[in-house]
């Protein structure tokens, strides 16, 4: 099986990603900081940097400091996330906090909601419902942030977030705001893309919601909340749905059909709740475990449906340094019988 190359760990200081003064910056910056605190799956290596922005205003800052060169990756929850234990040799912004982050959710004159990257898609749910907006009751069910909606276009339960989106605020890596509208991407499932070349990244948006009853669209959110603990397996640390639907099929089935429901790998589980989840009951499984466990899904559906499944969740990092160590994993496979 081939494997990734593996490179010398990274020590990261404070000064070696930056080109401007960082007087003026509110934020907090923090130095290899552990992924695993800030993923949904508990699991991963450091980032080199980490910054924790004040507002948006002091995001824009910080990002004119930034080396033009400089790797840079968003994140909000961490729920569609694996950071590899070998660690992310760029910076990382962190856009959801407590007091601070990218937060501000406002409903506009013109009656349109402004929701910014930071907030929980659950939150603008029911800032929505609270103002008499129908049909976003889905974000409920969507364990991210809105600019994590945003870039992959996340749906549930019926819904997809572009289906409302009538223009976008993004950010550019020079600290410059930019309006977009709706023709200027590439839209599609799981999918969203500028069609002009460039490095924005999502700061806000603007949705637009149908008028609708408060009472109906709270009741509506519980139903599919009810829905989402019964089909879920929450308990645990997880991603969500690990691979994108194929046409016409879902990817719970086909890997259910393929063996691998309860299957194991040092720690990292296929769900038995919900076969497109992988979940680390105890909190000890690492992220190659954890990687290792997705290769195998993807190799048995495909040898075993002619199905190529495609991943939903975003990997990024360097392999860790030792090829033993993976080796080992691949002895550790083990599948079970599902309850």
């Amino acid at each position: 099986m081939l494997r990734p190359r593996y490179r010398k760990p990274f020590v990261a200081t404070k000064s070696s990603v930056f080109s401007g003064s960082r007087e003026k910056l509110r934020g907090e910056l923090r130095v290899n900081e552990p992924m695993a605190r800030h993923v949904s799956w508990r699991a991963g290596g450091s980032v080199a940097q980490a910054y924790l922005p004040m507002d948006l205003d002091d995001l824009l800052g910080f990002m004119r400091t930034l080396r033009h060169d400089e790797p840079l990756m968003v994140v909000g929850l961490g729920s569609n996330l694996l950071v590899r234990d070998g660690g992310y040799n760029g910076t990382v912004v962190f856009m959801h906090g407590v007091r601070r982050g990218l937060s501000e959710l406002r409903l506009e004159p013109d009656g349109t909601i402004y929701a910014e990257a930071g907030v929980a898609s659950p939150k603008l749910a029911r800032f929505a419902a609270n103002n008499q907006r129908a049909e976003a009751e889905f974000l409920a069910g969507i364990p991210g942030t809105v600019g994590g909606a945003l870039t992959m276009n996340a749906g549930c339960y019926g819904g997809e977030t572009w289906n409302y989106v009538e223009r976008v605020l993004m950010i550019t890596r020079q600290g410059e705001k930019v309006i977009r509208q709706r023709e200027d991407f590439t839209i599609g499932y799981r999918h969203v893309g500028l069609n002009a070349a460039s490095d924005e990244v999502f700061a806000a948006a603007w949705f637009r919601f149908p008028v609708g009853e408060i009472e109906t669209a709270r009741q509506r959110i519980s139903e599919l909340l009810k829905r989402r603990i019964a089909q879920q397996p929450l308990q645990y640390p997880n991603a969500g749905s690990v691979f994108r639907n194929p046409a016409g099929d879902h990817a719970a089935r086909l890997i259910e059909a393929a063996g691998l429901k309860g299957a194991w790998l040092d720690g990292a589980q296929v769900s038995e709740k919900h076969a497109n989840f992988i979940v680390n009951p105890d909190g000890k499984a690492s992220a190659t475990a954890i990687e290792m466990l997705i290769g195998r899904i993807v190799a048995a559906v495909f040898e075993k449906q002619g199905v190529e499944l495609m991943r939903e969740v975003r990997i990024v990092g360097e392999m860790p340094r030792s090829e033993r160590g993976s080796q080992a994993l691949d002895d550790r496979f083990e599948v079970k019988a599902s309850k």
